[in-house]
């Protein structure tokens, strides 16, 4: 008689689903990368917690849970993080924080009225020809544009990142210690800009074309820029706690790649500092543009990438100079310094986006006065052969006259007289022509074909100088309503 075997299975009981619950907190004070960072590792400690999602854009945290998560711990963690429970104003409401910002606008306005006064922007004149002193006048043109046109476009950035740099310090809790350690981050910024400059001047010498970015293409990359710097100064000088979230950062997984500490990918890192360095090659300062023709002109890479080089090292001394005003500034007086500097900032972010758009050919619609001056202004001169002459000027500060007149239907051959060619006034260009050229010392003629009636307006390769031409009805001596030609 066989003997049957019987085998009983133990079934594992079966997990008893929980539907998750959503939780949304709005949390005041939240500015950076930073912050989402510091608010989720507290807040994801809680019992239940799940997956917790900060956002300093929308100013609130994303809470999922397996069970209910009381209110009180939640506000206590985010207390432990440094931030409180509520919504983030778009709009600052301590009285200091503006008068602050007020004291940083006549600071601005004073600090330009004495620029103008000195003669600061006149530096180029006194450094020579490039062509004829070589190294030792690129030099010079480097310590020049370090206390004006690159001031200008860079010095936002060495301040932004400088602040960052700070920032971070003080939110790990750690102390930089020594003047070097202060100024770390502009040390890093100055030394990719060497190193950049020297790298891709090489590289003009040997591939013999230019580097230089087309003009729309460098406008966009100026109004990015002061998009960038817009947010960093309005982050500084506390004005606008809900904009100051606004700061673009690396997603957090490919800021972890790439080594960013804590997360903070919104924040400094000597890589982003290096990185920006090298890559304000690429501004359009005029003076820059100056060495890197001539950098190109030399067809060798090693005399090239020492030139540019060196004209990164003129650079530096102002550059510094900006970037150590926060450094040697007692501690207690710091915050309201750096809500000073974040006016500076946003002013330079001004003028960058100013520039760029009217390099891009975006200019403010004329008015009827505008029109009327201009047929009032000497016009061009008819010729025998049925054209008609311009002459305009160019020298350091600019153009001149800044409006004329030329009539419709008319081929035009202007004459632009240059004084100085060490100036971004020398980088011609008319964006609705699609005319980009350097004027050379002396007179320098542009073809116009016969134009409808308008305002033909032309800038430097910055933005910062700009003109127009007005094309009027040689009947009525206006525009006949028109805005924009070409």
């Amino acid at each position: 008689m066989s003997r049957r075997h019987s085998r009983t299975t133990t079934r594992a009981p079966r997990p008893v689903e929980t539907t998750p619950v959503f939780t949304t907190v709005p949390v005041a004070g939240m500015t950076c990368r930073s912050c989402e960072v510091r608010i989720q590792r507290h807040v994801g400690r809680l019992p239940n917690v799940e997956r917790v999602a900060a956002s300093a854009v929308h100013g609130r945290v994303e809470i999922e849970s397996s069970g209910l998560v009381p209110a009180t711990a939640i506000a206590e963690a985010i207390r432990d993080a440094g931030y409180e429970v509520g919504g983030t104003p778009w709009l600052e409401r301590d009285p200091s924080v503006w008068l602050t910002a007020a004291m940083g606008v006549v600071l601005v306005i004073a600090l330009a009225l004495v620029a103008e006064a000195t003669g600061l922007g006149d530096l180029a004149s006194s450094a020579g020809n490039i062509e004829q002193g070589g190294i030792l006048v690129a030099l010079l043109l480097g310590l020049a544009a370090g206390v004006s046109t690159c001031m200008i476009l860079v010095g936002g950035l060495v301040l932004a990142l400088s602040a960052a740099f700070q920032a971070r310090r003080v939110a790990n809790g750690t102390d930089a210690q020594g003047l070097a350690a202060q100024m770390r981050p502009a040390l890093v910024f100055v030394a990719g800009r060497i190193a950049g400059y020297a790298i891709l001047g090489a590289a003009l010498g040997a591939v013999g074309a230019s580097l230089t970015l087309p003009s729309q293409a460098t406008a966009v990359l100026m109004i990015a820029v002061a998009v960038f710097m817009t947010l960093l100064g309005t982050r500084l000088t506390g004005l606008s706690p809900r904009l100051a979230g606004w700061t673009p950062t690396l997603p957090l997984g490919l800021g972890r790649r790439l080594g960013l500490d804590d997360g903070a990918v919104g924040g400094y890192s000597d890589a982003r500092a290096a990185g920006l360095g090298a890559a304000s090659f690429f501004l359009p300062c005029g003076f820059t543009q100056a060495v890197q023709i001539y950098a190109l002109s030399t067809g060798s890479p090693l005399i090239a990438g020492a030139i540019m080089a060196v004209f990164a090292i003129g650079t530096a001394p102002g550059l510094l100079a900006l970037a150590g005003l926060p450094v040697v500034v007692p501690t207690d007086a710091r915050p309201t310094l750096l809500r000073l500097v974040g006016v500076v900032v946003l002013t330079f972010a001004f003028i960058n986006a100013g520039a760029g758009m009217q390099l891009s050919g975006i200019t403010p619609p004329s008015i009827g006065v505008q029109d009327v001056v201009a047929a009032r202004l000497p016009a061009a001169t008819l010729t025998a052969d049925g054209t008609q002459a311009l002459t305009t000027y160019q020298d350091l500060r600019g153009y001149s006259p800044a409006n004329v007149s030329i009539y419709e239907g008319i081929p035009t051959t202007w004459t632009i007289e240059s004084s100085n060619a060490a100036t971004c006034a020398s980088m011609l260009v008319v964006p609705k022509l699609g005319i980009s050229t350097l004027l050379h010392k002396g007179p320098n003629i542009i073809n116009l074909p016969a134009l409808p009636p308008g305002r033909i307006t032309y800038t430097c390769s910055m933005g910062m100088y700009s003109g127009s031409i007005t094309v009027v009805d040689p009947q009525t001596g206006t525009t006949g309503g028109a805005t924009d030609g070409g």
